[in-house]
């Protein structure tokens, strides 16, 4: 009895490893190859989160314009690269997509709270998501996404990457990217930021609908002043 239990055991595992090697077979050969390669010297149109928000409009019965400027790295504010680095990914540089140390950290805090309170998606991550997944928190959606994040860091270079984020990064109702943001809130362009300026952009990203970068809010005012604090550490 020990045998055929244990052969049964063994065999429901092994085709659970199968099924599992199946799934990410299937998922690898839907990857965005060509749209990733491609990224390399073509900006983006449109982009996943973009078609949400016009989808969100749409069944609210109301219209979304999306309001958005392209320009290269370096006509953003240094001050606005470091910020958004040392707000949202603080090895950003140093990691391969995915910063491991942070998804344990995360994983151990939420844990012990019992409810997500803590993230860990890196820039890369972020923009994975921004282009090309939905918003859903469904598994398998986290799959794709972390397969979609080691192909971005295998075809392009880490400033693309930072480009390309800063570009479509939401900042708000319908503005995306660094520059709209920069001329929408603060009237300038964005290689023309104020380092106070550019903490606070970078204050609201992990939740830009709900906060104005030029706003006297609590939560702006406490993670700029934080940002900068940690910008100062870090020698920027």
């Amino acid at each position: 009895m020990r045998v055929l239990a244990s052969w049964v055991w063994h065999h429901k595992i092994g085709s659970l490893c199968l099924l599992v090697l199946l799934f990410v077979a299937l998922e690898v050969g839907t990857l965005p190859f060509v749209e990733i390669a491609v990224l390399r010297t073509v900006n983006p149109q449109r982009t996943a989160m973009m078609d949400d928000r016009i989808a969100e409009a749409k069944a609210d019965g109301h219209a979304y314009k999306i309001r958005q400027q392209w320009v290269r790295l370096g006509s953003i504010s240094p001050d606005l690269i470091h910020a958004a680095i040392t707000g949202e990914d603080g090895m950003f540089y140093q990691h391969s997509g995915i910063d491991w140390y942070e998804v344990q950290k995360s994983m151990e805090i939420n844990w012990e709270e019992g409810e997500i309170v803590r993230g860990a998606s890196t820039i890369t991550q972020q923009l994975a998501k921004n282009l090309f997944l939905s918003s859903s928190r469904n598994p398998l959606r986290k799959l794709r996404e972390v397969l979609i994040t080691y192909l971005l860091e295998w075809q392009l270079s880490k400033n693309r990457i930072l480009e390309l984020y800063l570009n479509i990064a939401e900042w708000g109702d319908g503005i995306f990217g660094a520059e709209m943001a920069s001329r929408t809130y603060f009237g300038i362009p964005a290689r023309s930021l104020s380092r106070e300026q550019a903490a606070r952009l970078a204050a609201v990203l992990p939740s830009p609908i709900r906060h104005r970068p030029n706003s006297d809010q609590r939560f702006v005012v406490r993670r700029a002043a934080i940002i900068l604090r940690r910008m100062n550490a870090r020698s920027y």
